[in-house]
């Protein structure tokens, strides 16, 4: 019922908009909301007393306060880096043990891979008590942990309206449902999430600046790459909570579709992340005049020693790194300026005046409040940053 009701709410904003208005096809779906109605993506009522009744992301009516949170606590994969986007990191009173840099003992699968909530905040976590262990492996509501926090709202990303009115009735405080949307990371469901959270924090203003920042930039990418002719591209070793590798992609690439870049695996039957048949990729080898890599791949590739002879893009020098942006769910600052690059890797001709370490300092700035892009280098998962692999075979060995 919970996914239903998201779906039947949230996709005509993405989908009413679309077609007709593309110079290239009448019949394409433009990738971004073309007017942003804030009540439609985050619905709230006005109450007595300075009280909003919100409308979570499950459709739970949530009453808050805005503002008047002083304890803050966020649980399951990603509900921390949402908040981070949008809130005082000061008022965070616990954290789960993944996102515990103080911690020996905990999940450490994604030390090595850049989550810009963490580069930023990371120090600022360290040593506030424990509201669960958190990790791919833990994704359950430990109560008790909870509770012993003693939080005024708690922030949840386990997307199930019975277990938030459970744990809201035995916390005795508002719990607010998150969900990161499907396909691409730029989304209703992201949209509508950070816009909850700003009017339950008071930072409703900060959230839609961010939103339409990230709608304006999708936008972008979209109207500079229109007419163009179309190249033919293939993304290899998306994350997606499992091993990553040259065969894990998608048909429905986000950073290939708001840049109009013709996906080699578009047909397959089902999209989102996916994992081809080597044979497949080897038929369409000859096909990816440009292949991209996610850094989640590389230390999956190196020294298996893959022969990639057969690719366009290794034979006419087009391979690139972009960063790893699924990391205990979505970095979505990530996400973005992967978008960036990989319009620029495609079509240079389009983006002359786009350098993209300025880019992403300034999504991070507008994320996080802080230019990150020379820490992020320092990742071991980096490899370097963004960047044209120009000796393939050395990077790979």
């Amino acid at each position: 019922m919970n996914k239903i009701w998201k779906l039947a709410f949230l996709l005509p904003l993405l989908f009413g908009c679309g077609g007709g208005n593309s110079s290239e096809s009448t019949s394409e779906e433009i990738p971004y909301i073309e007017t942003l109605d804030w009540n439609a993506l985050a619905p709230s009522e006005t109450l007595e007393g300075g009280k909003l009744r919100l409308t979570d992301m499950v459709g739970r009516k949530v009453e808050v306060t805005p503002g008047s949170y002083e304890r803050v606590l966020c649980i399951g994969a990603g509900a921390l880096r949402l908040y981070s986007y949008v809130g005082d990191i000061d008022k965070i009173c616990a954290v789960e043990d993944i996102d515990n840099l103080a911690l020996t003992e905990r999940p450490k699968m994604f030390d090595g891979v850049a989550r810009p909530y963490m580069v930023a905040y990371g120090e600022d976590l360290k040593g506030l008590p424990s509201c669960g262990i958190g990790g791919p492996q833990n994704q359950r509501i430990e109560k008790e942990k909870i509770l012993a926090c003693n939080p005024d709202l708690i922030i949840s990303e386990y997307e199930d309206a019975e277990k938030s009115d459970d744990l809201q009735a035995t916390a005795g405080v508002p719990v607010l449902t998150l969900d990161y949307g499907s396909g691409s990371s730029l989304n209703a469901s992201v949209y509508g999430s950070l816009v909850m959270l700003g009017k339950a924090l008071g930072t409703e203003a900060k959230a839609k600046s961010l939103v339409t920042y990230c709608n304006d930039s999708v936008k972008a990418i979209f109207e500079t790459t229109k007419g163009v002719t179309k190249k033919k591209a293939y993304v290899a070793g998306l994350g997606n909570w499992g091993t990553a590798n040259a065969y894990s992609t998608s048909p429905n690439y986000e950073a290939f579709i708001y840049a109009h870049v013709d996906n080699v695996v578009k047909n397959r039957p089902t999209g989102g992340v996916q994992t081809i048949d080597p044979e497949l990729f080897l038929s369409l080898a000859s096909e990816m005049d440009i292949m991209v890599f996610d850094a989640a791949s590389v230390k999956n590739i190196k020294g298996q020693g893959l022969d990639f002879s057969s690719c366009a893009a290794f034979k006419n020098g087009q391979v690139y790194l972009q960063m790893a942006y699924n990391a205990y769910y979505t970095n979505v600052e990530t996400s973005l300026i992967n978008c960036w690059f990989v319009a620029k890797a495609v079509y240079p001709e389009r983006f002359q005046n786009l350098e993209i370490s300025a880019k992403a300092d300034e999504v991070y700035q507008k994320f996080l409040g802080k230019t990150l892009y020379s820490s992020v280098l320092e990742y071991p998962f980096s490899y370097g940053g963004y960047k044209q692999i120009t000796n393939p075979a050395e990077f790979f060995a």
